[in-house]
């Protein structure tokens, strides 16, 4: 049954083979067998869960059932979620209990999915493998010793695990697909503005976005549609019509143009990956893709452009968290301001405070013009790259990362080096368009290669349908880390 998809699941408890409650017993039962060794989930309230999943049955058998009513999700600790312990993998929030719901939470109950739980992630989501969290390092089920990727990557460990069918994640550089791509399971960043922020932790505004983790395209395209949608209460917000994102998902892919950036295939990238990269461009192009030869010139500044914008706006949007409201406290201080520092001097890791400094130092008096204006300016050539590509072709095909999984505390010490992991995936979100990470094979040692697919604004359907065709044509994407069934 943990195997199950999403659709398959619905099935079973529409036709009374399995109850909510039974269904979210055997999701529950994993957790506890399996989350001490691979930390995925921070908080889990058995209890809860039950309830909301009584809620489900009730719903199901009033014949008030959606598509998703009854089956459970996991949440990234970054939504705020009503009664629920809401840390953000931070000290800082260690206490924090949130007084209302997310929007995409309240999206998810609105569907009548119940929660089993807010998984563990990088502390703000600043990380690529969690490692950064308060509550510990999550462990990758493929081999304990690696790391799942991050921020999600306690989300991206329980789906791969099998301790939740589905779960949501957050992207701000490539924090759903890097780690969807070291665990071996689907995940989706949507188009920025797709899905509403309000009651998302903010890391960086302009950047983050909310999307789908799941084992399958099929799975991602169900759990989109109920988590998009306008929110008048998030500014950023697309006042748009609502789609079906399944749509699209049976047609046939003869025609498509499939975009290979050269920088995408160039030096850096570890051999591995590149042969299955390659043979999944073989794989579509006897599904009848057409591969085209494109360019995305201005993508090699992408990593200094983010580390200049993504920290400038953390510092601002992190100045909140002072011991004030709500959150830790230092316990002892003389005044105001020692409090305010000692609070925050002890409330955040050490990757938050190097991502704070950095920001406030772009941001001051003399360094705004030389590089934060100067980083967005190259922002727009990189948007402009991808607009001029999507002239030639319909997707934009790479791999989601350099390689595969690394070990535990491998780049702690070389921030650079953890931060060239996302040199694939942060283009996309400085553009503001949607892109995904999918299964597409393994290396020598056993551990999962991620393919990305980067699509024009709006084209989540045909991305799906990309991916979904491929996933029918292989099985990369139903393999499950041994010993964990």
């Amino acid at each position: 049954m943990s195997d199950a998809s999403l659709s398959t699941l619905a099935a079973q408890l529409a036709a009374k083979q399995v109850s909510s409650r039974e269904l979210a017993q055997v999701y529950l039962d994993r957790i506890a067998a399996l989350n001490p060794a691979i930390n995925a989930f921070i908080t889990v309230d058995p209890d809860k869960t039950l309830l909301e999943a009584a809620g489900a049955d009730v719903r199901i058998a009033a014949g008030n059932a959606g598509p998703l009513t009854g089956i459970p999700v996991a949440h990234k600790d970054i939504f705020c979620t009503d009664g629920w312990l809401t840390t953000c993998g931070s000290k800082m929030l260690s206490n924090f209990v949130a007084p209302y719901d997310a929007t995409v939470i309240e999206r998810f109950k609105a569907a009548g999915m119940p929660s089993l739980g807010k998984t563990n992630m990088d502390e703000f989501a600043m990380g690529s493998s969690n490692e950064t969290s308060y509550f510990g390092a999550v462990k990758n089920p493929w081999n304990l010793a690696y790391v799942p990727g991050g921020s999600s990557g306690g989300a991206a460990a329980c789906v791969a695990a099998r301790m939740a069918p589905a779960a949501t994640g957050t992207d701000t550089g490539g924090s759903i697909r890097q780690p969807a791509a070291l665990t071996g399971i689907t995940g989706l960043k949507p188009t920025y503005g797709l899905v509403s922020r309000y009651g998302m932790i903010a890391f960086a505004s302009s950047l983050d976005q909310a999307g789908p983790m799941a084992l399958s395209a099929e799975d991602c395209a169900l759990l989109l549609n109920a988590m998009t949608g306008f929110d008048p209460r998030d500014s950023t917000s697309l006042e748009r019509e609502k789609e079906d994102y399944t749509r699209d998902l049976e047609k046939p892919l003869a025609g498509l143009r499939v975009g290979l950036p050269r920088e995408f295939f160039a030096e850096g990238l570890n051999n591995e990956v590149a042969a299955a990269v390659d043979a999944a461009v073989a794989e579509l192009k006897k599904l009848g893709a057409t591969p085209v030869e494109i360019s995305l010139a201005n993508s090699k500044l992408a990593i200094p452009v983010y580390y200049v914008l993504a920290p400038a706006e953390a510092s601002s949007n992190l100045s909140r968290f002072d011991g004030v409201r709500y959150g830790y406290r230092a316990p002892d201080y003389a005044n105001l301001d020692d409090m305010y520092c000692k609070t925050r001097a002890q409330g955040f890791g050490a990757e938050v405070k190097r991502r704070i400094l950095i920001g406030a130092y772009v941001l001051s008096h003399g360094y705004y013009d030389a590089y934060y204006l100067q980083a967005q300016k190259i922002r727009r050539l990189i948007a402009d790259d991808f607009s001029e590509a999507f002239k030639t072709c319909d997707v934009i095909l790479g791999p989601t990362a350099p390689g595969t999984a690394f070990k535990l505390g491998e780049k702690s010490d070389d921030p650079v080096e953890m931060y060239l992991n996302d040199l694939y995936t942060i283009p996309a979100n400085l553009a503001g368009l949607p892109g995904m990470s999918l299964p597409c094979g393994f290396d020598t040692k056993g551990l999962p290669i991620g393919l990305q697919l980067v699509g024009n604004y709006f084209s989540e359907a045909k991305m799906l349908n990309v991916a979904h065709q491929y996933q029918r044509a292989t099985d990369w994407h139903a393999h499950a880390p041994e010993g964990l069934k």
